[in-house]
Order: C-alpha cells, then sequence, then structure tokens
C-alpha cells in the first residue's frame, strides 16, 4: 500500500497537492485495540437508539473523522470521492472555487486565493471567514462537508457570506463555479530584471519557472541585473516540485529535510550541480499567505545566502501530511507526519520563514488588519516548531506617506536589484542571524 504524503496548507475547495511516497504504516500497539471495546459500545448504542436509524458506514465515517480532525488542523480524512479527486487535482486542473482553506473556530478560514481564479476575481482575501455557502451557515459541518458544498458544477452560482476583519458586518460574495487551470508560473520582464511568479506548486511549477528563466535571458540579454521570485500568497503544493525549484538555483547543499516519528519518516533533499540563474542577485517576496512548499523554497535560498527574503513573515505550516488509502473503496488518512526543517535546522513550524528585509504591503491598515491573525499558530491545535531559535524581525519599511504605489513590496524590490536603496544595518543584522 502505498503512502503519498503532502506539504499543502489545510484543504482547498477544489485542490490538493501530493507530495512524495512513504513506506507502509507501522505496527500499533495491540494494548490501544481494547480502548476499542468504548467505542463498539457507543456505536451499537447508537445503532440501536438514536431517533431514526443510522447506516452504518455514515457512522464509522463521523467516527473517522472526528479521530482525525482532533489532531491538529492539517489532519483529515477523505471518502473515496475525495480521494479520487484529489489525486487529479495534483495535475495542476480541478473543479470549483480555486481558494485554500482550513477550519478555525468552527468557519472556514481563507489562506489564500490562487491566481485567476473564480475566488481571486471575486475579490476573496487571505484571513477571510466563510460563515455561510448559499445562506446555509457553516458552524456544525466538517471541512471535508464545506469543501464539498463549495465544489460544483462549471458554470453553476454558488454565494459566500464573508466575514472580514475590518468590516461592520457580514457581506455576500457571489461567484461562478469553473473548471481552475492553475497557470502556477507567470512571467515577465521589469526593464533589466526578470519578475517571475509561482502561485501554487504543481507538476507544471518547476517546468515553467525554467522556461520562464530562459525566456527571460533571451528577452532581457546581457543587461539582465537579477530576479525577483515573487512566493507571495502561495499556499504550496508538491514537495518535489518545491524541491527542483530551490534546486535551480543553487549548486550544492542541503534544501531541506523532514522529521518524524519514525526513522522512515526522515529524510534529506540536497541540490545538485547547476544554477539557472547564473548567480544572478535573487530577491524573494513573501508575505503571511506564503505556506509550506513555498516557504521551504524560501528557506532554502535563505540559508544558503542565495537570495535575499523580502515582505512579512510567512504562514509558518512546516509540517508534512502523508496520504494513507484505507483499503479499497474506504478512503485515505491525510496524516501530519514529519516536520520539515531548513538547511541551517530550522523548523518553521508555527513561526515562519521571518524576512531579512520587512517591506509591509501597501494599504497597511487594511492589510494588517486583515493578516493579523493569517498564521500557523493561530490555528487551534496546531502543531509546536522544534529546532532552531525564531529569528527576530527587522524593522518594518513601510510605504511612503502620500504617495500611492500600486505594488510597494515589488517596487522596493525592483530598487534594491537596481541599488537605488542599500538595507538598513537593523536589516543587514537580521539576514546575518
Amino acid at each position: 500500500m502505498k503512502r503519498f504524503a503532502f506539504v499543502g496548507v489545510g484543504m482547498v475547495a477544489g485542490f490538493s497537492a501530493a507530495l512524495m511516497l512513504f513506506p507502509a504504516a507501522h505496527g500499533a500497539n495491540d494494548s490501544a485495540y481494547k480502548q476499542l471495546d468504548l467505542f463498539s459500545d457507543a456505536f451499537e448504542r447508537v445503532r440501536a437508539d438514536y431517533v431514526h436509524p443510522v447506516e452504518d458506514g455514515q457512522l464509522v465515517t463521523s467516527a473517522i473523522e472526528g479521530m482525525v480532525s482532533g489532531l491538529d488542523p492539517h489532519s483529515s480524512y477523505m471518502d473515496a470521492k475525495a480521494f479520487a479527486d484529489m489525486k487529479i487535482q495534483t495535475k495542476g486542473q480541478f473543479g470549483g472555487l480555486g481558494i485554500e482553506v482550513t477550519m478555525e473556530d468552527g468557519l472556514v478560514k481563507v489562506i489564500s486565493p490562487i491566481d485567476d481564479t473564480p475566488a481571486a476575481r471575486a475579490g476573496i482575501k487571505p484571513g477571510d471567514y466563510i460563515a455561510a455557502i448559499d445562506s446555509t451557515p457553516i458552524q456544525g459541518m466538517s471541512l471535508n462537508d464545506a469543501i464539498e458544498k463549495m465544489r460544483g458544477p462549471e458554470g453553476s452560482k454558488i454565494s459566500l457570506t464573508i466575514l472580514r476583519s475590518g468590516a461592520k458586518k457580514p457581506f455576500d460574495v457571489a461567484l461562478t463555479r469553473a473548471i481552475v487551470q492553475v497557470d502556477s508560473v507567470k512571467f515577465h520582464r521589469e526593464g533589466d530584471i526578470g519578475y517571475i511568479r509561482l502561485s501554487a506548486f504543481n507538476e507544471a511549477t518547476a517546468p515553467g519557472l525554467e522556461r520562464a528563466v530562459r525566456d527571460l535571458k533571451r528577452q532581457i540579454g546581457p543587461g539582465l541585473k537579477g530576479y525577483v521570485l515573487d512566493l507571495r500568497n502561495n499556499p504550496g503544493g508538491l514537495l518535489d516540485q518545491a524541491i527542483q525549484v530551490s534546486d535551480d538555483f543553487l549548486n550544492s547543499g542541503e534544501i531541506v529535510s523532514t522529521r518524524g516519528r519514525h526513522s522512515d519518516d526522515t529524510a534529506r533533499y540536497d541540490a545538485k550541480a547547476g544554477d539557472i540563474g547564473d548567480g544572478k542577485p535573487i530577491i524573494v517576496l513573501v508575505n503571511a499567505g506564503t505556506a509550506s512548499a513555498s516557504e521551504i523554497v524560501a528557506g532554502a535560498l535563505q540559508d544558503h545566502k542565495r537570495a535575499t527574503i523580502e515582505g512579512m513573515t510567512s504562514f509558518g505550516k512546516g509540517s508534512v501530511q502523508t496520504i494513507i488509502p484505507l483499503g479499497e473503496g474506504g478512503g485515505a488518512l491525510r496524516l501530519t507526519t514529519a516536520r520539515y526543517y531548513t538547511p541551517s535546522g530550522h523548523s518553521i513550524q508555527a513561526t515562519g520563514i521571518v524576512p531579512d528585509v520587512a517591506v509591509a504591503e501597501g494599504d497597511e491598515d487594511e492589510t494588517a488588519a486583515r493578516l493579523e491573525h493569517l498564521s500557523e499558530a493561530n490555528l487551534p491545535g496546531h502543531l509546536n516548531g522544534e529546532g532552531g531559535a525564531k529569528k527576530t524581525a527587522p524593522q518594518i519599511i513601510h510605504p511612503p506617506a502620500g504617495k500611492k504605489i500600486e505594488d510597494f513590496q515589488l517596487s522596493y524590490a525592483l530598487d534594491l536589484l537596481r541599488g537605488k536603496l542599500a538595507m538598513s544595518a537593523s536589516n543587514k543584522s537580521a539576514a546575518a542571524n
């Protein structure tokens, strides 16, 4: 039986990402099975005495969901249909809204909308809470049930009731479901600088990045000063793609390691020779919506001093979920089995990647309110990080007062690469830690 491991955040309304293979499950402690007598008693009482008959399969499914979802925010049970959908979704095309979500305080919380999807076009933002779907309250639903309600045929309509920090009252957002094609790599030239946006890590991400670098070299020529790699609001995805993207800019050394309860869950991934960026300077943009596989890339390039990390502290999702099939037609467990670590041995679980240069987004008041609680550390039941002291965040650079800049973080990165700005003493100190 194969077990597939994941480093995506939460669940996605129509999106998940498989990562790597682990061997079969470890033997369980036989004494634990004695506790199953209690479950058997409860199961029989519900079957016999509940107000109306309930199918045995429904009772077992609910029991498994409750057991697994109580462990941490990222462990869950997928029934056979959800498991089949997940295996299709890693190809980079799926039906739904294109929104990465988790469950918090009984509501669905948005980690990040995916670029150019119905959710992104409708203005859904990181940190939003979904309180109702088509006027049906979320309270009392499981995360899987809520995601299932958000799925539907292409072209069908759906209404989400949104709670947003700073908004005086809930408001409804109308969306049209679509077949979402995740074009995970977009790029263009910013004069003498190559801009590359990675919105997710699916099977096309590393090849897309390599094609983008080739095209930018051809477009810009020998005057190319460097690259901006934009990982803002990238919720993660395939681990092998995060490793390959990191490897593309590194010549040697560790990229990431995973450490779990058992030796089988421990692994180290190293870079091979060959830097497609030819050593040109790189600035990686991150924010609170940068999570999981994205944090692997940012952490690897930061620890090897291959890139300067700019923006705001990332989400802090540093755990690996293994997909464990449960017999024929029984669905699968999505179970947290390991933490992952940057090359310096730093666990970013519940701490995130701290930028070398802390630069605020343009609309600071609205952004601060929206992202105040958007982090792994604020999810109920989250795992604690292990290994390495938390870095001190440098002083935040804010947009100049009275001056409207559409994307201040990108503008600042371009100025840094062109030598128009220098890191402050506090930023240099933080980068050296």
